[in-house]
C-alpha cells in the first residue's frame, strides 16, 4: 500500500499488484473503492496500479467544493504520473474522469478499457439528480449500516436477494469501505456536472479501446457504450444482455482485459 498526492494535496489511497510493464492504473466508480476492480488485476499483465478516488474508501476526503469531473481527472492523473502508467481502466466514475483526460490530451494513455461507462457530455436529468441527493442525504443523517440498507432497499436490490441471495454479497462487497461523508460530497457535486464539454473530441483519442457495456442498467446506459465505442476510431465494444450475464461471464472479462492489456 502507498499513498500518492493529487495536485490540490489530497492524500490518494493507492494499492500495487504485480511488477513491470505495461503499467495500468484502474479507476473505480461513484461510491465505491480500489478494491471494486481488484478482480481484473491478478491476471493482468505487469503492474497493477489501484486507488481511491478522493471521499472514497481509504483516501482523504476535501472540502466541499472539490468533487467534480476535473477534480476526479486530477487523481487518475497524478496516480499516473506517479506510476508512469500506459494504460487505463475505468468504470463509471472511472470512465468518466479519464474521459475528461483524454478531451484535453487525446494520447495521453497507450491502451483504454471502459467497463459500464456512465458520463460523457449531456447533464443528468433532475430525476436523477434528486435520487443521488437522496442517497446523499441518508449517507449524512444515518449510522453507516442503516444507510447502506436503506439505499438497497430503496433501490429496489434488496428485494431481490431472496431469488438471487449472491446478489447481496456482491453489494456489500462494494459499499464495505464507504467513506460516508466523502461520498455524499461526490453525489452532490459530480452527478451536477459534465464529464467532457463535447463528445467530438473523443475523435482525436487513437488508442486502441475496449467498451464493455451491458443492457438495462439505467446508470450505466447500454447507449452511452455504443456511443463512446462510435466515437473512438480504435475501438471494440462487448455488450452484455443483462445483470445475470454480466456477472456470469466476468472470468471471460477479466481474461479478455487481460488480453487487450498485454
Amino acid at each position: 500500500m502507498a499513498e500518492v498526492l493529487a495536485s490540490d494535496g489530497t492524500r490518494l489511497h493507492v494499492e500495487i499488484d504485480g511488477a513491470g510493464e505495461p503499467v495500468t492504473v484502474l479507476a473505480h466508480g461513484l461510491t465505491n473503492s480500489c478494491k471494486e476492480l481488484s478482480a481484473f488485476t491478478p491476471m493482468a499483465p505487469g503492474t497493477k496500479v489501484r486507488f481511491c478516488f478522493r471521499g472514497h474508501g481509504h483516501s482523504g476526503t476535501p472540502e466541499a467544493g472539490h468533487y467534480r469531473f476535473a477534480d476526479f481527472a486530477g487523481d487518475v492523473d497524478a496516480v499516473a504520473r506517479a506510476y508512469g502508467a500506459t494504460r487505463a481502466v475505468g468504470t463509471s466514475l472511472g470512465q468518466g474522469a479519464i474521459t475528461r483526460l483524454l478531451s484535453e490530451d487525446p494520447d495521453r494513455f497507450e491502451r483504454l478499457v471502459f467497463i459500464l461507462p456512465a458520463a460523457l457530455d449531456v447533464p443528468l436529468s433532475e430525476t436523477e439528480v434528486a435520487g443521488f441527493e437522496r442517497t446523499a442525504d441518508l449517507l449524512e443523517t444515518l449510522p453507516t449500516d442503516d444507510a447502506i440498507e436503506e439505499i438497497l432497499r430503496g433501490s429496489g436490490r434488496a428485494s431481490e436477494y431472496e431469488d438471487r441471495p449472491w446478489l447481496r454479497d456482491v453489494d456489500m462487497l462494494l459499499w464495505q469501505d464507504l467513506q460516508p461523508l466523502g461520498v455524499a460530497r461526490a453525489l452532490r457535486e459530480v452527478t451536477l456536472d459534465v464529464a467532457i464539454a463535447d463528445r467530438e473530441l473523443l475523435r482525436r483519442v487513437n488508442a486502441p479501446t475496449l467498451v464493455i457495456a451491458r443492457e438495462g442498467d439505467p446508470i450505466h446506459p447500454a447507449e452511452l457504450g455504443r456511443v463512446l465505442s462510435e466515437l473512438i476510431p480504435n475501438s471494440e465494444l462487448i455488450m452484455l444482455g443483462s445483470e445475470e450475464e454480466l456477472y456470469r461471464a466476468i472470468p471471460e472479462l477479466v481474461d479478455r482485459v487481460a488480453r487487450f492489456l498485454g
